[in-house]
């Protein structure tokens, strides 16, 4: 059975105003990307205004090299040159960076580590939502780790070891406890829950294109 349709929202990015700059060099530009904002801009011409062409104001040959949800806050690098694309772009493709990513879930878990190993899947009739689907999904494994357990609520640290499109919102959806403020993937009230999705790109890791030297960068889990 097919995932009920997503709720229908209106583009209101955050105003623009100076990057949040975490790292820049000749090659590479670590930015922290706010809450609302799409990665790259839309089919449309009301959601043409993104990370990209933000960072394209100040730093013309910013190219994206991967991507964060559209409600997801954190780290994310752009490269300045081809090289560089290319160089980062293969890191990610043959799964040698590192992310950590910060969530706040509802309800409480009853371990303190975990591992999700479901297979996702694109749910087609209602995109962009994906499911998981053990007949054609693809794989896609998440780690977890207890930072603090609420009343209501759990802080956890998530570690994708695949990239799969929503994978850490599905994940946590699968294991009962969705991520608070999730208009995807939550129920009302745990939409309802926060103002945000409480989920955070906190720490990348990856091999600096410039020499190879590994680099690592981090940003504040702002919820």
């Amino acid at each position: 059975m097919a995932d009920s349709a997503p709720r229908s929202f209106i583009y209101n990015p955050p105003p623009a105003g100076e990057l949040a700059v975490l790292h820049a060099d000749d090659d590479i530009l670590v930015l922290n990307k706010p809450s609302g904002l799409l990665t790259v801009p839309g089919r449309t011409e009301d959601h043409a205004d993104c990370l990209e062409s933000r960072a394209r104001q100040d730093y013309p040959g910013a190219r994206i090299i991967h991507r964060l949800d559209m409600d997801t806050s954190g780290v994310i690098v752009l490269a300045l040159n081809a090289h560089a694309h290319r160089h980062i772009g293969l890191q990610f493709e043959k799964r040698q960076t590192q992310k950590t990513y910060v969530a706040k879930i509802w309800g409480r878990l009853e371990s303190e580590t975990g591992r999700v190993d479901q297979p996702l899947i694109c749910d087609w009739p209602n995109r962009p939502k994906q499911h998981v689907d053990h007949e054609k999904g693809k794989t896609a494994i998440t780690d977890w780790e207890v930072i603090e357990t609420g009343d209501t609520y759990t802080r956890v640290r998530l570690t994708p070891l695949t990239g799969r499109s929503h994978q850490l919102r599905v994940h946590m959806q699968f294991l009962g406890h969705p991520i608070l403020g999730d208009n995807l993937y939550a129920p009302e009230h745990v939409l309802a829950a926060s103002d945000r999705l409480c989920l955070h790109a906190q720490t990348l890791s990856f091999r600096h294109p410039n020499g190879g030297a590994p680099v690592s960068f981090s940003s504040p889990v702002p919820f």
